[in-house]
């Protein structure tokens, strides 16, 4: 598995949340609990003393006078079939697996979902960062909108729709700020800690590593290997074997063996041995249906064993190809839509101060540059949820971990519009592409 990128203040995060998380001491208290069972179910059953006295006659204690009147003192050991109780342990012991498993499910979603909230995180602040170049970008447009107007060259309807692209401006960046607070307080709760203590930024998502498409078979056999899921379905396969395994041998008697011993007072004592075997003379209706039963529920797990390493497979395939569209998309963004991008916002600026173009074409662009930028930001962000999703041995969809609100898709280059208002993705990039035009009037886009 390839290693996902990580700061300090990731790595502090990750283990400050396995450390604190309820949910996951939850799962090891149950795998402790589990690992209790065995040696319980491999004893033998308690053995029993029975006390009793046999008397002649009503009038009077007739121990040591009648050979008949004794007190008796005797013990019974239950002794199951040889077999059974190894089987028993054999079953609890995979049950105890079984529940590890869990242990193992919990603590690889403890670190995606820290790195997937910092993600969230990062991924809000850098917004906020490119509304504060969206502000720097209206504040030149208000400038030469408003010296074009004072020369008589421009209506004063530029300065006004760019004061109000402004103020729409101000108004989106509350809403991000709600989100950002949304985003801290997500991080504080896996980590047990106060909601609002402040979190800072250790590296910025622009920056980091972009995951690598790995090796369908080598993927494959990684997510295997690693499956939580998996592993436990193959875990219950075993443990039907075993209690199939089990209600075969059930269908032998268990035995139990007494001895006593009978004081008779004065007299000479008297003592007693035996063994008592069950007879399964019910063995048509209880023992062999509960064989039938036991390889009924065997044929079932391997069937849902199957049914996981399908699932898991299909998620490998899907996260491959989701991750090499994405990746391709980040490589036309950063190899030149960027930059094309940013320097028509300035040419179309220019060209309206000169006025070769109208104020229509600079919203235009200003709506574009802006969408680009935000597209580039969401998918490689989406990248790198999805190389956790990987990490984390998911058999979730793509992008059904996506944080809500936050604008994350698995379509590359295809935007939604989030709970903070910010929009991105194709449409605003198309909209980016054909801003020289000086199309219709539209807003920032952001």
């Amino acid at each position: 598995m390839e290693s996902l990128p990580s700061d300090s203040v990731l790595s502090q995060l990750i283990d400050e949340s396995l450390a604190a998380r309820p949910e996951l001491k939850q799962a090891q208290a149950t795998v402790t609990a589990e690992s209790e069972r065995v040696p319980q179910v491999g004893a033998l059953p308690d053995p029993v003393l029975s006390l009793g006295i046999q008397n002649d006659g009503f009038n009077g204690i007739q121990i040591g006078k009648m050979e008949t009147s004794w007190y008796q003192v005797m013990l019974t050991q239950g002794l199951p079939w040889p077999g059974k109780r190894a089987l028993r342990e054999d079953v609890a012991r995979l049950g105890a697996s079984q529940a590890g498993t869990g242990v193992s499910r919990l603590r690889l979603g403890t670190e995606a979902d820290v790195r997937r909230a910092y993600l969230d995180l990062l991924v809000v602040r850098e917004r906020l960062a490119l509304l504060d170049d969206l502000e720097h970008i209206w504040q030149r447009s208000i400038g030469t909108a408003r010296a074009r107007y004072e020369s008589g060259d421009a209506a004063q309807s530029d300065v006004l729709r760019a004061q109000l692209e402004l103020n729409r401006l101000q108004q989106r960046r509350w809403g991000m700020k709600a989100n950002e607070a949304t985003r801290l307080q997500a991080l504080n709760r896996l980590r047990s800690h106060p909601l609002d203590e402040p979190i800072g930024s250790g590296s910025a998502v622009r920056d980091l590593t972009l995951p690598t498409v790995p090796d369908p078979t080598a993927a494959v056999a990684d997510a295997e290997a690693r499956s939580p899921e998996l592993a436990a379905a193959r875990i219950a396969v075993s443990q039907a074997e075993a209690q199939t395994r089990l209600a075969r041998r059930e269908r032998y008697p268990d035995l139990a063996v007494q001895i006593g011993i009978m004081p008779r007072g004065a007299l000479e004592p008297m003592w007693t041995a035996g063994v008592s075997i069950g007879l399964p003379v019910w063995s048509g209706r209880k023992q062999s249906r509960a064989v039938a039963e036991s390889e009924a529920r065997s044929s079932a797990s391997a069937e849902g064993a199957e049914a996981v390493a399908q699932v898991l497979r299909m998620r490998v395939a899907e996260r491959r190809a989701a991750l090499a569209s994405l990746l391709e998309t980040i490589r036309i963004y950063r190899q030149g839509l960027l930059v094309q991008s940013q320097a028509t916002t300035e040419s179309t600026l220019a060209q309206y101060r000169v006025g070769k173009v109208t104020f229509a074409s600079v919203l235009e662009a200003n709506a574009g540059f802006l969408a680009d930028q935000e597209s580039h930001l969401l998918a490689s962000a989406e990248a790198q949820r999805i190389a956790i999703a990987s990490a984390e041995v998911s058999l979730d969809p793509v992008g059904a971990t996506a944080a809500g609100g936050m604008g994350g898709t698995s379509i590359p280059g295809a935007g939604a519009a989030g709970g903070d208002g910010m929009s991105g993705g194709g449409a605003a990039a198309a909209r980016a592409t054909s801003a020289p035009s000086g199309g219709g009037a539209s807003s920032s886009g952001m």
